[in-house]
């Protein structure tokens, strides 16, 4: 069933076309990718569909009765409002008929028999519209988005007006989802949320009933969620029957052999041409009008061909190439048992971390983990409440901020870059038309700059910095896709350090050498990018859950024996105690020797991690012998 249908749509801004041919259909259950560079009019086309802004021709048809889920701006809602209440809103229609339901129940209790079944009636409609609009399943299907979304118990009775933007945007997701429209309109879904998150998201997306439209610069993310994907280039859609990958794959193909007809269709009009000029030549020296006729016909039909437009095969993009300082000590940065709090909220504890020169490492982590703190303690902006940090000889930062502020943002593009590098404005201009500021871009100023206008700035300005050691805080937030390959391809020929947070997963995986995990306060390293770092998440995951079908099968094993045996008699009791209290004993002074292993390897993360896992199941084990160490203990007769 065909939801949605939008057919040659035109929209401008006075008198600005942005979009000139948006053609495309939407069907039940479909996932559909809307991708294009920043300014394309993606959002513009949610916001026709939504019908928030209205379009200047061409015909869209939306299936009668289809409810549309659009996340625009954040709502004002009254200030007591908890984040929980803003949850609930979702289910106001079924709040509603339950507010009726008991009305009516209230009313039973005080009328006579004469109306009761008057009442009873209207009653039973009511519960049956309750049960079908799923009104018994709220506190399943709130608590299913609230684990998704990382909404806690404390989050949940927040106030909603005290949240900050990115947070406001995940409830305001979460009550769309909960909300389940038939048309899901999802703008940049991934951002503010983490790596988690996301991965939950999709498989939300996978099994949602409705149809998904989704806008999304995160290209891991694309791949996973869409079926569907409609190109917006030039103000018209082009559409690829396929995920993301199989898009970007099949445009290329399609250029090539766009660019090969065009070449033959070129060929084909110069021999035309020739033929034309010959014709009215011949006709000229013989004084023979069929020549001239067979001209006239001849451009007749070069004028009645569908001209094939020249493909652009190569697009302007950013020109990123870093200035890099002399080579640092090889030991960057050595961080040694550092803690940092803010009030009672412990971020960091007795955190270590070693970094090489050439590394190029990626912090993952869970929103809240404390992968931020960690950065601006290695830039200066915060102090550690303990420990050491030491920064290497020769070691030059440059530092790109996920909220990106400059110093005084009245003054202009042009202004603001040759106040940090003195040059003749020609050649600052000349720079800053590689990051695609040209001609009257140069004079806006900072202030109204959009967030990737403003990543573009701070980037030109930090790789004419002579920096040899890059700690980058969500680097591709605001960037296009055109403009993350082209930081992708730099950051991968760069010579010095990178140490990076991101939660664009194809990123991280053409970026790191290795991924360091930050949770519940460790560090543990994988050597490998993100593909590499979710095979062993998988695999340690796999091993655990073994492990522990393995000790519930010996202790049923044990059990089976213990009543098979008839073991009783309180002399083999006893024994079994003195072996058990033996393998304790041994158990827990592997465990000591670990914990001395783990002070000697602080600044090793990888090694760190490798022991604290062996240490892991050592306490399993330990648990176990002391459980049945009880066990034995208690069956002793009296």
């Amino acid at each position: 069933m065909i939801e949605l249908s939008l057919n040659k749509i035109k929209k401008y801004y006075a008198a600005n076309k942005i979009l000139d041919d948006v053609t495309f259909e939407a069907k039940s259950q479909e996932r559909i990718a809307i991708v294009g560079r920043n300014g394309t009019g993606k959002t513009s086309i949610f916001k026709i569909i939504s019908g928030i802004e209205k379009y200047d021709g061409g015909i869209m048809a939306i299936r009668k009765g289809a409810k549309i889920g659009y996340l625009d701006q954040i709502p004002d809602y009254p200030k007591e409002y908890r984040v929980i209440d803003v949850l609930n809103k979702a289910f106001d229609s079924i709040f509603d008929i339950k507010s009726k339901m008991s009305k009516l129940e209230k009313e039973m209790g005080e009328q006579s028999k004469g109306n009761i079944e008057k009442i009873m009636k209207e009653y039973g409609k009511l519960q049956s519209q309750f049960e079908h609009k799923g009104g018994y399943d709220i506190e399943e299907k709130i608590s299913k988005v609230c684990v998704g979304l990382k909404i806690d118990e404390d989050f949940k009775n927040r106030k909603f007006v005290n949240l900050s933007g990115g947070e406001k945007t995940t409830v305001i997701l979460g009550k769309i989802l909960l909300e389940n429209p038939d048309i899901l309109l999802l703008d940049e879904p991934s951002n503010h949320l983490d790596i988690n998150s996301v991965e939950w998201l999709e498989e939300f997306l996978k099994e949602y009933k409705g149809t998904v439209l989704v806008i999304s610069h995160d290209r891991y993310f694309l791949d996973k969620v869409a079926n569907r994907v409609v190109e917006v280039e030039d103000k018209k859609t082009t559409t690829y029957e396929g995920n993301y990958s199989y898009y970007v794959k099949e445009k290329e193909k399609r250029l090539l052999e766009q660019y090969k007809h065009y070449q033959n269709q070129q060929k084909k009009l110069k021999s035309m041409e020739e033929a034309v000029k010959r014709f009215r030549d011949w006709g000229n020296r013989a004084d023979n009008e069929d020549m001239f006729k067979k001209a006239k016909s001849m451009e007749k039909r070069m004028e009645k061909m569908d001209k094939i437009d020249k493909p652009i095969l190569e697009r302007k993009k950013i020109g990123l190439d870093f200035e890099v300082s002399g080579r640092s000590a090889n030991d960057v940065v050595i961080v040694e048992n550092i803690t940092k709090s803010f009030g009672e909220n412990m971020i960091l504890k007795n955190l270590s971390l070693n970094i090489k020169y050439g590394e190029k490492l990626c912090l993952l982590g869970k929103n809240g983990t404390g992968k931020s703190t960690l950065i601006k303690i290695l830039t200066g902006d915060y102090k550690q409440d303990s420990g050491k940090v030491k920064i290497g000889s020769n070691v030059k930062i440059g530092y790109l901020d996920q909220n990106i502020k400059f110093n005084n943002e009245n003054l202009t593009i042009l202004e603001e870059f040759r106040q940090q590098f003195i040059m003749p404005e020609g050649k600052a201009r000349g720079i800053l038309a590689k990051f695609l500021f040209y001609d009257t871009d140069v004079f806006k100023k900072v202030c109204n700059l959009s967030g990737g206008e403003k990543s573009r700035l701070k980037l030109c300005m930090l790789m004419h910095s002579n920096i040899n050691f890059l700690l980058l805080d969500e680097p591709t937030n605001h960037l296009d896709v055109d403009s993350r390959e082209m930081l992708e391809d730099t950051l991968q020929n760069f010579n010095g350090t990178i140490l990076f947070v991101s939660h664009d997963r194809y990123f991280v995986n053409k970026i790191s050498e290795k991924i360091v995990e930050l949770e519940n306060n460790r560090l543990t390293g994988y050597l490998g990018n993100y593909d590499y770092y979710k095979k062993k998440k998988e695999e340690l995951m796999i091993g655990k859950t073994k492990r522990k079908e393995k000790d519930k099968k010996m202790k049923k094993k044990e059990k089976n024996i213990k009543r098979n045996q008839g073991l009783d008699d309180d002399a083999k009791i006893k024994q079994e105690i003195i072996n058990v209290e033996k393998e304790i004993e041994i158990i827990e002074g592997e465990i000591a020797t670990k914990d001395k292993e783990m002070e000697n390897n602080s600044t090793d993360h990888e090694k760190l991690g490798e022991i604290y896992g062996e240490k892991e199941e050592l306490e399993n084990r330990l648990n176990d012998l002391l459980e049945r160490w009880t066990e034995l203990n208690m069956s002793i007769k009296e």
